[in-house]
């Protein structure tokens, strides 16, 4: 009798709850990019374990709890009281390091471009997984998280590499360029990647062997099934980049 094995997958979360020190603009993770990749996991049959840099609660972003943000990943997640004790109770990143799980991911919200992009253990996390051939996945600015993974030389193990994240257009749709440290599309193509756009708030998935990345909220759904795909030993993807066939009721939702 085969011993079936449980997958382990990491989830990093942000714990900026506003734009940078000091600032009384509230941010946080982008709620809809957590839970949906979140129960997509938990229904597959996997653990998810949550580190943040600084432990404890996760910020959520006030804006991800209005409108069409409140998917229907976000109204489960508000009904399971398991799911928000986990997300209450984080990690701390630098007690997670060194320890092996099946796959990393990595949500967005404007959070993680004030604490994931320039934070050593995220880039340790990152660098053991994706050496090894563990799937590593991002979503709309869970990519700053990657931003610091760096070989013994100093150079980026994403560079060549086919990227996406939230582009500078859609920064600019949601009024937030000037409250960014650096952009996220500016600084991935800065360091040698090939960073693939399609229209605002349109999902797109990108698939480059074991890094998965997706453009946006809209996109968090189709990267998550990504990580499945690589975790299941499914046919790997032939074309590296991948659009979403179908347009989600959420999309358009803006972060």
């Amino acid at each position: 009798m085969t011993e079936t094995v449980q997958m382990i997958i990491l989830f990093i979360v942000t714990s900026m709850g506003t734009m940078g020190d000091g600032s009384d603009k509230p941010t946080g993770a982008w709620l809809e990019e957590v839970t949906t990749p979140y129960y997509a996991f938990v229904d597959a049959g996997y653990e998810v374990v949550v580190a943040s840099p600084e432990g404890g609660a996760m910020p959520i972003d006030p804006r991800s709890l209005e409108g069409r943000g409140v998917t229907e990943s976000v109204k489960r997640y508000q009904a399971d009281e398991q799911a928000q004790a986990l997300f209450a109770s984080t990690l701390k990143l630098d007690d997670v390091v060194g320890n092996d799980f099946d796959a990393v991911f990595i949500p967005g919200g404007h959070g993680p471009m004030f604490d994931l992009a320039n934070n050593m253990e995220v880039s340790m996390i990152v660098v053991q997984h994706y050496g090894v051939g563990k799937p590593v996945a991002a979503v709309c600015h869970g990519p700053a998280g990657l931003l610091t993974a760096t070989d013994d030389y100093g150079n980026w193990i994403f560079a060549g590499s086919e990227v996406t994240g939230f582009s500078n257009a859609e920064e600019d749709a949601v009024g937030l360029t000037d409250e960014m440290p650096f952009l996220l599309e500016d600084k991935i193509v800065e360091l040698g990647g090939k960073y693939v756009r399609v229209k605002n708030f349109e999902p797109n998935v990108i698939v480059d062997g074991n890094l998965i990345t997706g453009q946006n909220p809209a996109s968090a759904e189709g990267a998550a099934k990504a990580v499945i795909d690589r975790l299941e030993n499914k046919q790997p993807q032939m074309v590296r980049r991948r659009v979403m066939p179908k347009k989600p009721a959420n999309a358009g939702t803006t972060e």
